[in-house]
């Protein structure tokens, strides 16, 4: 006999376990034959009266435990010769970030060190494919790539972060999620006019003419962050724009200030 796969969510009187172990069609046979009758494969599910559950649903599981591993990310730091952070470059379309970030990155690979860069713009091609730009799908993207970050963070690499990332609230998150030190937050301080004169992807022109909805700066809000690590203008006094090697030189300044580009004072031995 073959099996057809399905989704359902039923609801029980009584709390019922339901182990992973056990094949679908057995389980479903004993718990919700009208609704899993044909279901196939392994499942784990805990569902209360009036409350329904879905089999993929593991946010509040009991049985997802963490898993520790064997090398201490101080290790993994003294291996690399530095310290893993995040710089998270934030701004308006257009101030900046991304030019800013990948001219950082090059001087730091130049001095030997690892990072990682992660853009906005290519981050949707493939992770985050599936979202778009409302206020919640904003926020999801955001919390993706603050996960994302605080991986390679915690791996020893110096993870450059260029995302527009528009609510304060969604960046205070990431922050929150890391341990201190490890979230250096970089606003490129450049105004919308500026950016709207530069636009470089012609994006400010199609969000004036309705073209684009949602478009931060003209019909969604960008809220600056209350006090960034790191505050950089794009722009002289004058009007005239600074070049991103001058600004990428002032975060490599404050890296080196504040030990990044230092391993572990005392990483101890790998059995520690």
């Amino acid at each position: 006999m073959a099996w057809r796969v399905c989704r359902a969510s039923f609801g029980l009187a009584r709390l019922l376990r339901l182990d992973g172990g056990v094949p679908m069609p057995q389980m479903a046979a004993a718990a919700a034959p009208d609704a899993l009758a044909h279901g196939a494969g392994h499942a784990s599910v805990a569902a209360t009266r009036g409350v329904t559950s879905h089999v993929y649903d593991v946010g509040s599981a009991s049985n997802i435990k963490w898993h520790e591993g064997m090398v201490a990310r101080r290790h993994k730091e003294a291996l690399l010769g530095q310290k893993g952070v995040i710089l998270w470059f934030t701004g308006l379309s257009g101030s900046g970030k991304s030019t800013v970030a990948c001219t950082l990155e090059h001087a730091l690979h130049k001095l030997g060190r690892h990072t990682v860069l992660l853009d906005g713009d290519n981050v949707r091609h493939g992770l985050n494919a599936n979202l778009g730009f409302s206020p919640e799908d904003r926020k999801e993207n955001i919390r993706r790539i603050g996960e994302v970050s605080k991986l390679f963070a915690e791996s020893g690499a110096i993870t450059l972060v260029s995302f527009i990332s528009p609510y304060r609230a969604d960046r205070d998150a990431v922050r929150a999620r890391v341990q201190a030190g490890d979230f250096v937050e970089v606003y490129m301080q450049t105004s919308l006019q500026v950016c709207e004169q530069r636009d470089p992807k012609g994006l400010y022109k199609a969000a004036r003419a309705g073209k684009i909805k949602c478009f931060t700066g003209i019909d969604d809000p960008y809220e600056e962050p209350v006090a960034p690590e790191i505050a950089l203008h794009a722009t002289c006094a004058d009007g005239e724009a600074q070049p991103p090697q001058k600004l990428a030189a002032e975060i490599l300044k404050y890296l080196e200030s504040h030990g990044y580009l230092e391993p572990p004072a005392d990483p101890g031995s790998d059995s520690d």
